[in-house]
């Protein structure tokens, strides 16, 4: 019983941000001090009466350990209107690499496997900016070379949410020819 009164604390939580996805990042923001604030005050308090009746064994008692470890973590989407509540954005983005994480055993060094990771995070910024992945590494591939790669502000026109990148490297809205 007590678990099920845990999970209706989140439960709460998500409704709420489905209430506020569409508002600016600053109504979000507002809207959630004046609507979440208060549900994750009353978790906390549940939390902490919770672990005095739970066994700290238990799996329950874990649960509530370590939901009071990441307390930090869990108020952190309050901090800023733009952050979301879950990682499910970044799960979803790098799920492509963990499940062929096999096929990538050629970076066995940790040059590699850095040169990996930045090939990975163009690509998902691109892909989070409408940007289709392979025009824009094309892109990037072409120009580099050409530009002063130690001037901020020709580098900053070439990042995947510049306004001055050109159409031919975005995504076309499904159905348009």
């Amino acid at each position: 019983m007590a678990a099920k009164e845990g999970l209706a604390y989140c439960n709460r939580l998500f409704a709420i941000e489905r209430d506020l996805k569409d508002l600016t990042p600053e109504e979000r923001y507002r809207r959630r001090l004046e609507l979440s604030r208060p549900v994750l005050d009353e978790f906390l308090a549940w939390l902490v009466e919770q672990k005095e009746h739970a066994l700290p064994k238990s799996a329950f008692g874990q649960a509530i350990q370590y939901c009071l470890g990441q307390w930090g973590k869990l108020e952190a989407f309050l901090k800023d209107g733009q952050l979301e509540i879950d990682n499910n954005w970044s799960e979803r983005s790098i799920k492509p690499f963990v499940i062929g994480r096999k096929n990538w055993l050629f970076a066995n060094t940790p040059k590699g496997a850095k040169a990996s990771a930045r090939e990975y995070s163009i690509v998902e910024t691109a892909k989070e900016n409408g940007l289709n992945p392979y025009e824009y590494l094309r892109y990037l591939f072409e120009r580099l070379p050409n530009v002063d790669i130690n001037n901020a502000s020709v580098l900053d026109r070439l990042l995947p949410w510049s306004p001055d990148l050109p159409d031919s490297v975005r995504r076309r809205p499904s159905g348009a020819t």
